[in-house]
């Protein structure tokens, strides 16, 4: 190891061509687990759904969560006629709705699923979690849409809380129930890490 805080150079693999290649930037994103979501909203009447995995928490106060639909997607396409979304995080065993909902189901019939309103927006039952929103903001990325989210209310499921991870481009699972959250004091921040170079 280096001394006087420096890195040892031998630990990294730098990229330092002017053009990252498109499976490389796959790849190396690959490598940061997330959970898994389903995003349900409803258009005339008809109740649509994807799967998504660029989802994250923008803030506490107001409330604001994203998610990151393709353009050529056909909710990417539609955003100017949705008005509210939900956010359905996934269970460990609620991996064949992350396949049928991502549109690589290639059983002749769909898994078993049922939408349920809450605050009139539906939802999909027996998620780790569901975050009733109304849009926001949507801000042009590239080829996707950052979509923002307003929390207007929340459902909670029912222990045990296993959720469905995706790390290198594989499904995965917690070994274990991370069991209930702490108890927190509502001014309490989520920990801030901070790197310096």
């Amino acid at each position: 190891m280096a001394n006087d805080g420096e890195m040892d150079k031998a630990e990294f693999v730098v990229n330092t061509s002017p053009q990252i290649e498109a499976r490389t930037y796959r790849d190396a994103l690959g490598l940061f687990a997330t959970g898994i979501a389903v995003i349900v909203t409803e258009r005339h009447g008809e109740v649509h759904a994807m799967t998504a995995n660029a989802v994250s928490s923008v803030s506490l106060n107001p409330m604001l969560i994203l998610f990151c639909p393709g353009k050529n997607s056909q909710m990417g396409s539609s955003l100017d006629e949705i008005t509210t979304f939900s956010l359905n995080f996934l269970r460990s065993e609620q991996q064949a709705l992350s396949t049928y909902f991502a549109g690589g189901w290639n059983e002749p019939s769909a898994p078993s699923f049922r939408f349920v309103r809450t605050e009139g927006t539906p939802r999909l039952e027996g998620s780790l979690a569901a975050l009733i929103c109304q849009k926001h903001q949507v801000v042009d990325a590239g080829d996707h849409w950052i979509v923002i989210g307003r929390v207007t209310a929340l459902h909670l499921g029912i222990e045990p809380c296993r959720p469905l991870l995706f790390f290198r481009g594989r499904y995965q699972q917690l070994g274990d129930s991370a069991g209930p959250a702490p108890d927190l004091n509502e001014a309490d921040e989520p920990p801030h890490i901070y790197y310096s170079l």
